[in-house]
């Protein structure tokens, strides 16, 4: 399990943070960023750089995870940074708007920990791929 230095949560509910730092434990050494809604997480993006993974909610108040999604789509400094979208929305509407927006997967609350551990390797394998691809052509 490697791969992964900084995960920058969004989400609005504190006990989902607290709940995610205890399924990334397995990943030592892993920084965890944390913010309530889309402009918080913009925020932090603006201070912070080289975030491996994006763990984000769709439901939250000032900026939801749609129109967060919206804005880092249009930055090309952040846009490659892979999405998980996990969210009580389940509907495929917001599903395929999600990925449209370029998130890397899409898990429906609540989840299994096993669950978000095998998704999160599915994506840190593809990061690995495209990181190779580039140096290589």
């Amino acid at each position: 399990m490697t791969g992964l230095n900084k995960i920058l949560v969004v989400d609005d509910s504190q006990l989902i943070h607290s709940m995610y730092r205890l399924v990334l434990h397995r990943y030592a050494g892993c920084r965890i960023l944390d913010a309530m809604n889309g402009l918080e997480a913009l925020d932090v993006l603006s201070k912070e750089s080289d975030f491996d993974l994006i763990l984000l909610d769709i439901n939250m108040p000032v900026m939801n995870g749609i129109q967060f999604m919206e804005k880092l789509k249009k930055d090309n400094l952040y846009r490659k940074i892979p999405i998980i979208v996990i969210s009580t929305e389940g509907k495929e509407e917001d599903t395929l708007t999600a990925l449209k927006l370029g998130a890397t997967g899409y898990v429906v609350k609540p989840f299994k920990p096993h669950m978000l551990h095998e998704l999160i390797e599915k994506v840190l394998a593809r990061k690995s791929l495209a990181t190779i691809g580039a140096k290589s052509g």
